[in-house]
């Protein structure tokens, strides 16, 4: 505790003495804070990295101050901007004396600069702009964490994400990647004639599916509001009004925990196709990540956690394929609710009240035996319709539906379906599950509105959405999904 309060003590002073050379630099004319634009013609990694082409050249360049090393009449620094760093070498010669010193007396790790020069080549080979001019752009008031050290307390991290991003060169690449992945994804749907639409976040009612909504109020309209905890309904709505390929990639809301795979506002796509099932569906996932894969990481073979992943090979089972594969159970032989609730206890599976079904037998030992097995890519399908209220039954077992998830690295990555397009079973789906969200204290209702657009027809639709942060987290080799959130969820500080 007293090393933390010395250390508290100290950044204050450091802080102190900033601002008072901001002070200085104020009254003697050389406010930074009124500069408003600077020309800048090169960056970092594209003078690095195409030196032959810049060598001799002049060029200006801008970016935060993250070294400096002073020897007399000449110093050494290097300017952090948005590719990397570069070195820059000074002297009162070329600079100018007043500046000179200013760079010695006034300016701090962390300010901005901007630095205008020739490139060449130290004796030890590194690429460096000799500086002619040198101007301080804005003044850092509090001091970078010590460079040694960086900034590696996670809770810090999170919170001050903006820190993190100067002084970890690897976690601007994790969100430049991002980026890129999503790009990627948008590419390749638009590529593929899907229409982007934007949805509304803010919802009239509660809808019976299970997450826990945000709820706010409108004070206009007087009415309790939700924010949306999917994107479905809506873009089916738009598949019946004649979209027949329509994506939404955007922000969901969930009032649930948190972990190293949820946060309560997440990223996800969601993607419906007229006229095709869910195992077209799952050929579509296949080419979607072999291609964002391939942009985004150089190839379909991926390094997470030092498992090498392939998204090239893609296994499929049934639900009752997998939990026999690793349970030894065969729940194609299992008869009756009775008997399936007799299967659990002895395997000692635990089972929630109300879900005792045989179906919801089966979903437990998925989760209990299954889940956490499946490392490379795999597709699970034909999920029981008591915990598939929006898929389509399949027609050769009504007490399954023409549903899949896929799992990578023991995380559900994205979920699909044939999607229901009956509004009578559809109906009597919503009802039930309405019913027991409202037996557990919720507000829940059924969605009138879009029983009404099923009942002008929906063509048959497959369906999808899938994770983008957690997709994320695997082309980055991310251990959470706060690593791949610029401004994850947090807890205040008192």
């Amino acid at each position: 505790m007293a090393e933390e309060i010395t250390q508290q003590e100290d950044l204050a002073e450091q802080a102190r003495i900033r601002r008072e050379k901001l002070k200085k630099l104020t009254e003697e004319g050389n406010n930074p804070y009124l500069t408003t634009k600077y020309a800048v013609t090169a960056h970092s990694e594209e003078v690095r990295g195409n030196f032959a082409a810049f060598e001799g050249k002049t060029v200006t360049v801008a970016g935060r101050l993250m070294s400096r090393r002073v020897m007399g009449k000449a110093s050494f620094s290097h300017v952090s901007d948005r590719d990397g760093t570069i070195q820059v070498y000074i002297t009162r010669q070329d600079v100018g004396e007043d500046k000179y010193a200013a760079y010695k007396k006034d300016y701090d790790i962390g300010d901005i600069v901007g630095v205008e020069g020739t490139v060449f080549k130290t004796q030890t080979g590194e690429v460096t702009i000799h500086a002619t001019k040198l101007e301080l752009l804005s003044k850092s008031l509090l001091p970078l964490p010590e460079k040694h050290n960086g900034l590696k307390d996670t809770d810090t991290k999170y919170r001050l994400r903006h820190v993190d991003l100067m002084v970890n060169q690897d976690v601007r690449e994790t969100f430049f990647r991002r980026a890129k992945i999503i790009k990627s994804i948008r590419d390749y749907l638009d590529g593929n004639g899907f229409i982007e639409a934007d949805t509304p976040i803010l919802l009239p009612l509660e809808i019976g599916a299970d997450a826990r909504p945000f709820k706010t109020h409108h004070n206009a309209l007087d009415l309790d509001m939700y924010l949306r905890i999917e994107t479905e309904l809506y873009l089916k709505r738009l598949i019946v009004g004649g979209f027949e390929k329509v994506y939404e990639m955007g922000r969901i809301f969930r009032n649930e925990g948190m972990d190293a795979r949820h946060n309560p506002e997440f990223t996800t796509v969601e993607i419906y196709c007229a006229y095709i099932d869910y195992f077209e569906m799952m050929d579509f996932v296949e080419n979607l990540y072999r291609t964002v894969a391939g942009e985004v990481c150089g190839g379909t073979k991926v390094v997470y956690k030092d498992v090498e992943l392939d998204f090239s090979k893609w296994e499929r089972l049934t639900m009752t394929e997998a939990v026999k594969k690793y349970s030894g159970v065969d729940f194609a032989a299992v008869s009756s609710d009775e008997e399936a609730r007799a299967v659990a206890k002895e395997k000692g599976v635990e089972l929630e009240k109300g879900k005792e079904s045989k179906g919801h037998v089966l979903a437990a030992f998925f989760d209990a035996f299954v889940e956490d097995k499946l490392v490379q890519p795999t597709f699970i399908y034909d999920y029981p319709v008591e915990i598939s209220p929006l898929a389509k039954r399949k027609p050769s077992d009504p007490t399954m539906t023409e549903r899949f998830e896929y799992f990578i690295m023991g995380m559900e990555m994205g979920n699909a379906f044939s999607e229901l397009n009956d509004p009578i079973d559809q109906r009597a789906r919503m009802e039930e599950q309405a019913r027991r969200k409202r037996a557990a204290g919720a507000n829940a209702q059924v969605d009138e509105d879009f029983l009404n657009a099923l009942e002008y027809g929906m063509p048959p639709t497959g369906g999808l959405g899938l994770g983008v942060d957690r997709l994320v987290m695997l082309l980055t080799d991310s251990a959470s999904i706060r690593d791949v959130l610029l401004f994850p969820t947090m807890k205040p500080k008192k």
